[in-house]
């Protein structure tokens, strides 16, 4: 579905948003919307910095637009839009000498329509969670509106003030001046002394009133200034450090860049009064005079209030992300990455002046055993508006890498060494210089500290740091801060790993799925409000019985989510975390056949199983599993097809599908049949010259087999899954059900290498007219298989040599080609072996 599409099909809140975006003449939403797959189609963010690119998209754009022209000129209903057309066009025209300043703009739109959809998408999120707006925090931002708004109108009132305090001063400084030139008689004079006294005292009273107001300005403007900057945006700087591990937060800057303008903007003018007043102050003093007692401790405290607002304003908006990396905050040497810094306060006048230089944070380059690096690429950048073209003020830094800093000639030294390298922490510093309407600020800031890997195979451990340290610590200059690392409740563990789920499959973990891996973790309590889990625990420790910690087994299934199953997950299909006696408890409920979805626990790089239950003659419940089916299974086929197309053995060798309806009691066809898909013998290498289908029979200890079957013929099995949990079974080859090999069927062998050498013939001849696909018009089996028939060649050994060899198929798998007990051996055996007594038609 386009985007465009997704746009409109959004609720009206989004709806209006569009509309808002396109309420301006750039871009008409009209051309959006009739070249909405052409325009989508095509690279603007390329022609923005490629002018033949953009010339070229130029006259593609106005051919299209006379062609719908044409198109609406033909339809009498359209005349409307006819006409518009034609102005668009005529707008357009003006890019002709800088096309790449449309293709700025076009590419601007379709950024703010991703950030629209994507705001859509993370409400939903929290809808899913359950993840409602705290009623404080709405308060709160109602509360800053509100003061925002008292500042902006006694700032309005102040300049009409100042303005009349003005006006007042000329007239009593005109009148002084007429009296001391008129030399009338003295009675008069005193008359004039008396007016001209009054005129002063309600001076002294209008300038003592204003220098009052300003003091009220300055007194609502600190308490604003303590609401955005050691609250607001203390909030939004966590609210970015969680979602960096995936919190389906809001860290959106329009809402706090909107507030710090109106506040820096009302702090300005605040200044421009005390200049003013300042000025008033020079052209006429007096005994007392309150200006030249209040006018310097005022600009003190507004100045160093307007620093501190600007000093604030400077924020890192998108930590650093390397392009195809598990996440933010996550870098690796000599691999570009991104971050993004803005300016709060947009202020069109300093647009492409104020220059931001990034480097290296020197701190971490002082801890001993840490590692040192050089930050390369372009590091200096203006802050402009254009990457933004809504006002901000943003730096953009898209093509940096670091470097490792060798450290003499040895580099780093083992002895040095006091954490891992995927425990160091390290961070990016920016600074610029901020000089408007006379006032001079140098601002810096900051990147969350990130983790540094040199290969792939150190991302698991690395992320897991990350996990740790943005659930735990906002304090971003902690670096030490593996040194001791705290331990985390089990609340904060709980709500990260929900999290997680969110990022890779859309829902979070429920209240039941959340108990059980506080069981698995901590035994059954009554509460876990008071429970700890370590870093050592979480990253470093194997579980018990196994090979692994609890973080790999985690990754795994989170992997396993992501990768194969983010629908099904999303969607609720998958129980996901259940303890095996919970399991038998809920099924034994429920009618037969009715089966559940859950993750192995003994499997390091995840898998999923599932269990159903069925009833005995005598109405006993028995409840089965299979054994799990891990990421190589489900790379060949997706799971709904496995749910779909699984069989077991009953009595007389018949084929049965055990699962019918999802836990609770959905049907499976209901649950999954939008996902089902028709795979063939076409997606698997080895198969692709078969006509086939994937089936899954199970046989004995719950094993789950791949069976590739004609479509003609029926499925075979050795016999029935048994009663037993999938996880205590011992890990097959590969760990996996798909290569778990069937078990020799000797008698079969032998049948089959006893049997006539013409018999072979034909069935091959048998075989290769119904499997083989647009079969040759003429087979000749002896130039096929001219070893195999030669007279002189021993029956049993041609025959074997044949099913080991690769002649039949192209690209066989030398995993399966293992010995006369492998799996495509048996395979092919069993086939040989079925149609030697039943002899499929061609």
């Amino acid at each position: 579905m386009s985007q465009w599409q997704n746009l409109r099909e959004l609720d009206t809140v989004y709806q209006q948003r569009v509309s808002d975006l396109y309420n301006r003449d750039e871009f008409p939403m009209d051309v959006r919307h009739y070249l909405a797959h052409w325009i989508e189609g095509q690279d603007w963010e390329r022609a923005s910095r490629e002018p033949s690119l953009a010339v070229l998209l130029f006259q593609v754009l106005l051919e299209n637009l006379d062609n719908q022209f044409s198109r609406f000129a033909q339809d009498r209903e359209s005349f409307l839009l006819q006409r518009n057309f034609r102005r668009y066009k005529q707008n357009f025209q003006m890019y002709q000498e800088e096309p790449y300043n449309l293709a700025v703009i076009i590419h601007w739109f379709l950024t703010k329509e991703k950030e629209i959809l994507n705001d859509a998408d993370l409400a939903q999120k929290v809808q899913t969670l359950q993840v409602q707006p705290a009623p404080m925090e709405m308060e709160s931002q109602r509360k800053i509106e509100k003061k925002v708004k008292e500042l902006k109108q006694k700032a309005e009132v102040m300049e009409h003030y100042i303005r009349c305090l003005e006006e007042q001063q000329d007239e009593f400084d005109f009148k002084y001046q007429t009296n001391k030139m008129d030399s009338g008689p003295a009675e008069e004079k005193n008359v004039q002394d008396q007016v001209l006294q009054k005129m002063l005292n309600a001076l002294d009273k209008s300038r003592r009133k204003f220098l009052a107001d300003v003091s009220t300005m300055m007194s609502s403007a600190n308490c604003l200034c303590s609401l955005l900057v050691d609250e607001e945006l203390v909030d939004w700087k966590r609210r970015q450090q969680i979602s960096c591990i995936g919190a389906p937060d809001d860290t959106s800057l329009e809402q706090l860049e909107r507030w710090f303008t109106q506040t820096i903007e009302c702090m300005f003018q605040l200044l421009k009064f005390l200049q003013k007043l300042d000025e008033l102050g020079g052209k006429m003093t007096y005994i007392n005079d309150p200006i030249s007692a209040q006018k310097t401790p005022l600009k003190e405290e507004s100045e160093g209030l307007l620093t501190r607002l600007l000093k604030s304003a400077f924020v890192v908006e998108s930590q650093p992300t390397i392009s195809q990396g598990r996440g933010p905050l996550m870098l690796r040497t000599n691999s570009q990455f991104s971050v993004k810094v803005r300016f709060l306060y947009k202020v069109p006048e300093l647009n492409h002046f104020m220059k931001v230089n990034v480097f290296i944070e020197k701190a971490a380059a002082k801890l001993k055993g840490f590692r040192r690096f050089n930050v390369l690429g372009t590091i200096s950048k203006a802050l402009n508006m254009t990457e933004s073209l809504n006002g901000g003020m943003v730096a953009d830094f898209r093509h940096l890498t670091l470097k490792d800093q060798k450290v003499g000639s040895g580099g780093k030294g083992i002895s040095d060494l006091l954490l891992s390298v995927t425990e160091e922490l390290h961070k990016i510093h920016f600074e610029t210089q901020f000089d408007y309407q006379g006032l001079s600020v140098s601002l810096e800031t900051s990147s969350l500290p990130f983790v540094v890997i040199s290969n792939s195979s150190q991302q698991q451990s690395a992320w897991a740091s990350v996990l740790w340290f943005n659930m735990l610590c906002s304090d971003p200059k902690n670096l030490n801060f593996f040194e001791s690392s705290p331990v985390a409740t089990w609340a904060q563990f709980g709500e990260m790993l929900s999290w997680q789920f969110v990022s890779c499959g859309n829902r979070g973990l429920d209240s039941d799925q959340l108990e059980t891996l506080a069981i698995k973790l901590f035994d059954k309590q009554s509460s876990y409000d008071n429970c700890t889990i370590s870093w050592a625990r979480f990253s470093k420790e194997n579980i018990p019985g196994t090979n692994f910690s609890l973080w790999v087994w985690l990754d795994g299934v989170l992997n396993l989510v992501k990768t194969y199953l983010s629908d099904l997950w999303s969607d609720g299909s998958i129980m996901g975390f259940v303890s095996k006696g919970k399991e038998k408890v809920l099924l034994k409920k429920k009618q037969h056949g009715t089966f559940l979805l859950r993750f192995s626990e003994s499997i390091r790089d995840g898998g999923i199983t599932f269990s159903w239950v069925e009833y005995s003659n005598n109405g006993t419940p028995n409840v089965r599993a299979v054994q799990p089916f891990t990421g190589t299974d489900l790379k060949q086929i997706a799971l709904p097809n496995i749910i779909r197309n699984f069989q077991i053995m009953q009595a007389e060798n018949i084929p049965v599908n055990p699962l019918c309806y999802l836990y609770p009691n959905t049907h499976k066809d209901q649950a999954f049949g939008k996902y089902y898909s028709e795979e063939t013998g076409d997606e698997i290498p080895y198969l692709k010259y078969l006509r086939t289908k994937l089936v899954f029979v199970s046989e004995e200890k719950g094993c789950t087999n791949s069976r590739e079957e004609p479509v003609s013929d029926p499925q075979l099995s050795d016999s029935p899954c048994s009663e037993v949990d999938s996880d205590d079974m011992p890990p097959p080859s590969e760990n996996s059900p798909m290569f778990s090999s069937f078990s020799n069927n000797a008698d079969l062998v032998n049948s089959i290498l006893e049997d006539n050498l013409s018999s072979v013939a034909e069935t091959v001849s048998h075989f290769s007219s119904s499997f083989l696909q647009d079969p040759p018009p003429q087979i000749n089996v002896e130039d096929l298989f001219p070893e195999a028939l030669s007279p002189d060649t021993d029956d049993n050994d041609a025959l074997r040599n044949f099913l080991n060899g690769p002649n039949m198929l192209n690209e066989v798998n030398s995993r399966f080609l293992q010995d006369e007990q492998g799996f495509f051996l048996d395979h092919f055996v069993e086939e040989i072996g079925y149609s030697l007594s039943n002899p499929l038609t061609p």
